[in-house]
């Protein structure tokens, strides 16, 4: 049925659910997929069952944009799920459904469009015990910080993160409440509302459109993106929307050094010393911005500067 063979995705499911998850016998497992990640979610399903858990797995319609909520009954589904695997085009991970099963204490693992690839590749074989140890220190820096300053290719973008929660997304999710991406590694916060000033290239990849053939040059004032310059600039506009969706959300840094650039999202911005941007919803971790989009853009190599200290040197961290 996939295309590196049914029985190996199964067994490497098997292993994620292990070692990230810790998903055991008679716990309540449920697999959230939507049509065009089926195939992953029914080998993650099998592999539940394997394990013995009480495993369930629901198919959606495919969602038209990263962060629109799930339908009514897949969202019920969670709130009563102990563990969770959302493989899906397009995340769940920055919606309201996914804030609430946590909050229930749900461990929950979303995978928006990883590939049968990136379960063989990459940052999935990743040491998580390393990256976790670089994704914590880096969510301490920006946790401590007040001010971050970006540069890259003449393009300086600044913005306040004075007062916000540090976030590490380490891959291991073991005790109720836990959650991130699969593959993992990195750290991120949400930028104060209104703070973001300048300019900033974004040269790797955007949610929604993949790798980029050309940057895209974006500029941001009092939070918000105001002119995108570049061959997919009409793209990415029309999939942020008109309102909330064109505000700076997220900042983040990529701690994965298996992870490669490969015009998918999750594993893109999980690149050891890249950094991304997001635009839309935020308050899932600590913002106030609800827009039912959500969408990451990742920059390769940039200079990163937290309170005037230089943390990333042309992709190198300094952690």
């Amino acid at each position: 049925m996939e295309s590196i063979g049914s029985k190996e995705l199964t067994n490497i499911s098997i292993n994620i659910l292990t070692n990230s998850l810790g998903l055991k016998a008679g716990e309540t497992f449920l697999v959230v997929a939507d049509e065009a990640k089926q195939e992953l979610g029914i080998a993650l399903w099998s592999a539940g069952k394997q394990l013995k858990a009480e495993a369930m797995l629901l198919i959606m319609r495919d969602r038209g944009k990263p962060g629109e909520e799930p339908p009514a009954a897949v969202s019920e589904a969670m709130k009563g799920s102990e563990v969770i695997v959302c493989v899906t085009e397009h995340s769940l991970t920055h919606t309201k459904a996914r804030k609430e099963a946590v909050a229930r204490g749900a461990r929950i693992a979303t995978m928006p469009g990883i590939t049968p690839d990136m379960f063989l590749e990459g940052a999935i074989s990743a040491d998580y015990a390393q990256v976790k140890e670089l994704s914590v220190k880096a969510a301490g820096l920006l946790e401590n910080g007040s001010e971050v300053r970006i540069e890259k290719g003449g393009k300086s973008l600044t913005f306040s993160i004075a007062g916000r929660k540090g976030f590490p997304s380490t891959g291991v999710y073991l005790n109720p409440g836990e959650w991130g991406n699969l593959p993992s590694g990195e750290a991120y916060t949400a930028p104060v509302e209104g703070t973001a000033e300048g300019q900033i290239e974004v040269d790797c990849s955007f949610a929604g459109i993949g790798k980029l053939e050309a940057p895209l040059h974006l500029t941001i004032k009092e939070g918000r993106l105001v002119d995108v310059e570049g061959p997919a600039s009409d793209k990415l506009l029309h999939i942020l929307g008109e309102q909330e969706g064109r505000m700076l959300a997220e900042f983040g840094i990529g701690t994965n050094n298996k992870a490669r650039i490969t015009g998918v999202v999750l594993e893109d911005e999980k690149v050891y010393g890249t950094i991304h941007v997001a635009f839309g919803s935020n308050h899932t971790f600590g913002g106030t911005i609800v827009a039912g989009v959500h969408v990451d853009g990742v920059v390769n190599e940039p200079d990163v500067y937290i309170d005037g200290q230089l943390i990333i040197q042309k992709g190198r961290l300094l952690v």
